[in-house]
């Protein structure tokens, strides 16, 4: 019988078997060429032949943090859920039960829920789950909703400042966050397009100010790597595990849950609040994103442009890298996204071409400078 020394020995050398199955030896790997899962890190092919398309979308983003709140207007409740900023993804499933806890069970009545971006959607199946007849009436369907242009890292980051929030928020954002990781937890799989993945993290933040150190219990394997731990041309680097959820497999797939609760969509555009009121129903919920500016008066709304490129998919990549020089890259089924842009006040949709050449230049050299003894194997 092996001593438990032995097997921890035998354990810790799986890496380096899992390079000699891949096609290569002991000899050209080390641990530091896979994740601490023991996946490998290969090299992202970054090239503008490998270009497939570069797209641009708006966070509804508001300095003092998301707005889910209740307030009566007439006769109709109007229950907010918007201005996520950049965490709108990670955080839609928490936000919407917080929002739908603030109208109760519903017993067989009808609701309105207006907007079919992350948070509509995810708001209507959770009101649905308490009971509600749910009608969803939107402008745009996905695809054609902001959501579908998330990179979707499970991670609610640049989402407000830290000096104007409430403790009041930060609880509603702490519940939310709690609940929405657990949540997606439940979705992983092919189905809605979720998985687990490795980060890693480049951004150079100190301890006490970073975002992932102070919730630590939602990244799991968390470390600081030294510089001989990492196949990167980079000092410090900071791992942990997130979820990625896939824009393009998770809306739809909630949609069609949506559906099959009875769930019926009406595609309207309203010009104000007042039309909005005119709705049957007396429970609303307004998951309008930006378009809550003008149909609500919400002047801490603003939008914050973000612009991604996508290349050819390669199965092989599977870690998401972000902080290079405010760049991050993304692997999914459509393809490796990669981004880098966050633009305040900006309402524009159209791609920065400037914008799109530092993206991919910034990307290649980083790539080019990371070790991988897989391509240089291929090409010895």
């Amino acid at each position: 019988m092996a001593s438990r020394r032995e097997l921890l020995k035998a354990l810790g050398a799986l890496p380096l078997l899992a390079g000699c199955a891949a096609g290569t030896t002991a000899m050209n790997t080390s641990p530091a060429n896979f994740t601490p899962s023991g996946l490998p890190l290969r090299r992202v092919k970054v090239a503008e032949e490998r270009v497939i398309r570069t797209i641009a979308g708006l966070r509804p983003f508001r300095p003092n943090g998301f707005n889910v709140s209740r307030e009566r207007r007439g006769e109709k409740a109007l229950i907010h859920n918007y201005g996520h900023g950049g965490g709108g993804i990670s955080l839609s499933w928490g936000t919407s039960q917080l929002a739908v806890e603030l109208a109760g069970a519903g017993n067989g009545e009808s609701c309105a829920v207006i907007g079919a971006g992350v948070m509509g959607l995810t708001t209507a199946r959770l009101a649905q789950d308490r009971g509600w007849k749910v009608a969803i009436y939107a402008k745009d369907l996905p695809p054609d909703t902001t959501s579908n242009v998330a990179g979707g890292q499970w991670s609610p980051t640049s989402m407000y400042e830290e000096e104007l929030v409430t403790p009041a928020f930060r609880a509603q954002f702490d519940r939310a966050m709690a609940f929405a990781y657990r949540y997606f937890q439940n979705l992983a799989g092919p189905r809605y397009g979720v998985r687990w993945i490795s980060n890693y993290n480049f951004s150079g933040e100190s301890v006490e100010e970073n975002f992932q150190h102070r919730y630590a219990g939602f990244y799991p394997q968390l470390r600081e790597l030294g510089r001989h731990e990492h196949p990167f041309n980079a000092g410090g680097v900071r791992h942990y595990n997130t979820m990625l959820i896939e824009p393009a497999v998770f809306l739809p797939a909630v949609m069609q849950d949506f559906f099959a609760a009875g769930g019926e969509i009406r595609l309207r555009e309203f010009a104000s609040a007042d039309e909005i009121l005119t709705l049957e129903e007396n429970t609303l919920f307004n998951c309008t994103g930006l378009g809550s500016r003008m149909l609500f008066g919400d002047e801490m709304l603003i939008p914050v442009k973000g612009q991604l490129t996508f290349l050819l998919p390669q199965e092989e990549i599977d870690y998401n890298i972000l902080g290079n020089g405010g760049l991050y890259m993304f692997p999914r089924s459509d393809g490796i996204l990669l981004g880098g842009t966050y633009e305040r006040g900006q309402w524009s949709l159209e791609p920065d071409p400037t914008a799109t050449r530092r993206i991919v230049s910034g990307h290649r050299a980083f790539f080019n400078a990371m070790r991988d003894p897989w391509a240089a194997r291929a090409t010895a």
